[in-house]
């Protein structure tokens, strides 16, 4: 089992910053990818950033330039610069190793006011 615990959401106005952090902890191995995901309601979850163990990064098209996606030991964070409305969401952290099952966080909402 895998737990991931994140932290860092809340309420900004468009064009500010907040920097979400996951921990991960339980059997955590190298080699696995983990990431940011979001989700508004009535809309399907959208992968937002991936990290694997071994930093290669992946970003949504539309935060490209925005967002940064980070990670030491079992942590990962995401820097989110220059926030949009459409950026507001509930993020969820989220954890693979190889084939095996996802694992989720609780969410965390970030809202950006216009």
């Amino acid at each position: 089992q895998v737990q991931l615990v994140e932290s860092g959401g809340g309420l900004v106005q468009t064009g500010g910053s907040l920097r979400l952090s996951c921990v991960a902890s339980g059997r955590v191995f190298s080699g696995n990818i983990m990431g940011w995901y979001r989700q508004t309601p009535g809309k399907q979850r959208e992968m937002v950033a991936t990290i694997t163990s071994g930093g290669s990064a992946n970003y949504l098209d539309s935060v490209k330039g925005r967002f940064t996606i980070s990670n030491a030991k079992n942590t990962i964070y995401l820097q989110m610069n220059n926030l949009k409305p459409d950026d507001t969401a509930i993020y969820f952290c989220h954890y693979r190793l190889g084939y095996g099952p996802d694992y989720w966080g609780q969410g965390t909402q970030v809202t950006v006011s216009s």
